[in-house]
């Protein structure tokens, strides 16, 4: 492990597992167990897995008026959130590009935010420039994701009753010294996403695979998991040259901050965004089935024929285990966006055929 790397509360267990580990986002962080990426794929996906995802950013914002000013950062619908609830956000920059995407729950008393490891000390610096009157603080808590079919059943065995709750739900419960839970994930299954105290972490952790059904997941999984859910990846598929119009992420914009909305606008960026959702964006984000076995990474320049000029570019790719194929997202004008179009990725010196397909590529699992 390079010295410079952080770790996690829970490093030494995942040591004890015979994780492999990797440099991610500044923390020395599993890949992989000796289940393998596959198997940990499959059994998130027919199970539960367990990750830690306590490299994110936790952030808790007090003050007057915080509903109102996260709406001067976001595109998105914060004073309509109800308290109890959690909601996907976006900040954007003064052109409409994304500089990150996080979820914010309203607690009653105060907002709290998770945000992306690589962002997390730019976000928190953004949030306190904008929200001067307010109390931005990070969060000295571990972050553990509990996901898949029989997360739930999984919970309650290990003493935490969240049956009640529905999809992106967020409470607190008193067991392992307190615990804030949303119902939510990345995976595109049924899940929980767990906050808790740095000494409890490993408890909780073993509390949960002890359990048959539970298997520590790494990164390697989580990666071809949210690439089958059709979920982005920071850095990869959305950054600050990409907006929300383009990456496909309108759905996250409530109707109160459309044109003729209760709150249109007032976000940075709002006349190019709001623009591109009355006219369409020149590019968009879009789901790709390779036609042959080889899974086409990001990269991989995208042509309308072969040999004929570049107009798309793959931003994630890999082989996807429940699909049982290739799974790609990229960018491609949005005159060869439409379901079905056939295309060719530029890979190893030869043109290959792929397909524009649907997002995303497994049915979610979510519990509404």
């Amino acid at each position: 492990m390079a010295t410079d790397l952080k770790t996690t509360p829970l490093h030494a267990l995942h040591l004890r597992l015979g994780a492999k580990m990797v440099p991610f986002a500044g923390y020395d962080m599993p890949v992989q167990y000796p289940m393998g990426v596959m198997g940990e794929h499959n059994h998130c996906r027919t199970k539960a897995g367990l990750f830690d995802v306590s490299h994110m950013g936790q952030v808790r914002i007090t003050g007057s008026n915080v509903a109102a000013r996260l709406e001067a950062l976001m595109p998105v619908d914060v004073a309509g959130l109800p308290e109890g609830r959690q909601r996907y956000g976006l900040l954007t920059n003064d052109a409409g590009g994304i500089m990150d995407d996080l979820m914010f729950a309203n607690r009653g008393d105060h907002w709290f935010v998770v945000v992306n490891a690589a962002c997390k000390e730019a976000d928190i610096a953004h949030l306190r420039a904008n929200l001067p009157d307010c109390d931005v603080t990070e969060l000295d808590r571990a972050l553990l994701a509990l996901q898949g079919p029989t997360a739930e059943a999984a919970m309650i065995d290990a003493g935490i009753d969240v049956a009640a709750m529905r999809f992106m739900d967020i409470a607190d419960f008193d067991a392992f010294g307190g615990l804030t839970i949303s119902r939510s994930g990345y995976t595109g299954e049924d899940g929980f996403e767990i906050s808790v105290a740095p000494d409890q972490a490993e408890a909780l952790a073993e509390a949960l695979l002890a359990q048959e059904a539970v298997a520590p997941i790494g990164l390697g999984a989580r990666d071809s998991l949210r690439l089958e859910a059709g979920l982005c990846l920071y850095g990869n598929d959305i950054d600050t040259g990409t907006t929300p119009v383009e990456a496909g992420l309108t759905w996250a914009m409530g109707k109160a901050r459309r044109a003729g909305g209760a709150r249109e606008g007032g976000f940075p960026g709002a006349a190019t965004i709001l623009n591109q959702i009355a006219h369409g964006a020149d590019r968009r984000r879009v789901g790709l089935a390779p036609e042959g076995r080889a899974p086409m990474r990001a990269g991989t320049a995208l042509h309308a024929a072969p040999d004929g000029p570049q107009i798309g570019t793959i931003t994630s790719g890999g082989f996807g285990p429940t699909v049982g194929a290739p799974v790609s997202m990229g960018y491609v004008p949005t005159s060869h966006a439409a379901e079905g179009t056939a295309l060719y990725a530029a890979l190893r010196g030869k043109f290959l055929p792929v397909k524009v397909a649907s997002l995303p590529f497994t049915k979610p699992g979510f519990k509404r």
